[in-house]
């Protein structure tokens, strides 16, 4: 079994840990294992291979040799258990298990990206209240360009945690989308409730998985694997990708999600997704504009402020 075979299969179990065969996970896996190109492997074998158990975790845990395969295939686990923002017992019992078989129990940095993981899904679940839907305040006056001002700054800020060399903060980039959303829909005076903002950034096509996935792909092809997936992959995976594509996913949400408020939350399924896939786009060609902010903004972040941002401090 090849690195990025076993990879994929640890994620697949990761996918199933809660019991749970959700149709849009193993969706989003899908689409992870086709960004792998010429390497990827034949992913519905590999999924009824997993279901039926014809490969184990034992076989795929001991098909990583190195030490750095090992800990982002940890890596991986941990974000496709925290995609839907809480860990479940079972999920629990799984990463665990997971850290033991893959020989990081003694490994101080899986240690803290676990922790930091767990902080950062709690930490994105008080972004926005837990309760019911409250009702809408008075539609109070929005100032169109501090709510413009305030997407372009998370957008800066998502597109930094890009450049950061810890891999655990991209983690923070999804908890900061809801935190934006949220602030977005309270000044249109709509009070919005975790599920329903998760709800929203599916809708629009920036499901969380997806996102992890994403982010956690592009190391896979440019960082540990780059050189058995080609040259062009350190290309495709670098950071400079990574960094247009928060920067732009971001912006390009905000600037959905302020449409979609102001115009009392009327726009279709469709319409969302087309608004948002069109916004793309441009959005990657301001990135380069403000190249210059991100980078200045990722030599002032650390892992406590990254804390504290997705807390609640100011952006």
């Amino acid at each position: 079994m090849t690195p990025e075979n076993a990879i994929l299969t640890i994620s697949l179990y990761a996918a199933f840990a809660d019991g749970s065969n959700d149709d849009r996970e193993r969706e989003h896996i899908r689409n992870f294992a086709e960004s792998m190109g010429a390497e990827a492997p034949e992913l519905p074998r590999l999924y009824q291979d997993v279901l039926f158990k014809r490969v184990t975790l034992d076989a795929a845990t001991q098909a990583l040799e190195e030490l750095g395969q090992r800990q982002f295939a940890y890596e991986m686990a941990v974000c496709v258990c925290d995609a839907d923002g809480v860990q479940t017992a079972s999920e629990q019992a799984f990463l665990a298990n997971l850290k033991t078989r893959l020989a990081l129990d003694g490994e101080a940095e899986s240690t803290a990206f676990a922790a930091s993981a767990d902080t950062l899904a709690a930490t994105a679940a008080a972004a926005a209240p837990i309760a019911g839907p409250a009702p809408a305040a008075p539609q109070a006056a929005v100032n169109e360009a501090e709510l413009d001002k305030s997407i372009l700054n998370y957008a800066i800020l998502n597109g930094a945690l890009e450049l950061l060399p810890q891999s655990w903060a991209s983690v923070a980039i999804i908890p900061l989308q809801v935190k934006m959303v949220y602030r977005i829909g309270t000044a249109h005076g709509v009070e919005l409730d975790q599920g329903h903002i998760r709800e929203f950034l599916a809708t629009v096509g920036v499901g969380l998985t997806s996102q992890y996935l994403e982010q956690f792909g592009r190391k896979l092809l440019g960082g540990l694997f780059g050189k058995m997936a080609g040259r062009t992959a350190g290309k495709i995976g670098g950071a400079a990708t990574g960094m247009a594509f928060s920067f732009a996913s971001t912006y390009a949400l905000g600037q959905v999600a302020k449409r979609y408020y102001a115009g009392g939350r009327q726009m279709s399924t469709q319409l969302l997704q087309e608004s948002f896939q069109g916004l793309l786009g441009p959005a990657k060609q301001m990135q380069a504009q403000y190249l210059p902010q991100i980078q200045q903004r990722a030599q002032t972040l650390d892992a406590t402020q990254i804390m504290n941002l997705v807390r609640g401090g100011g952006i």
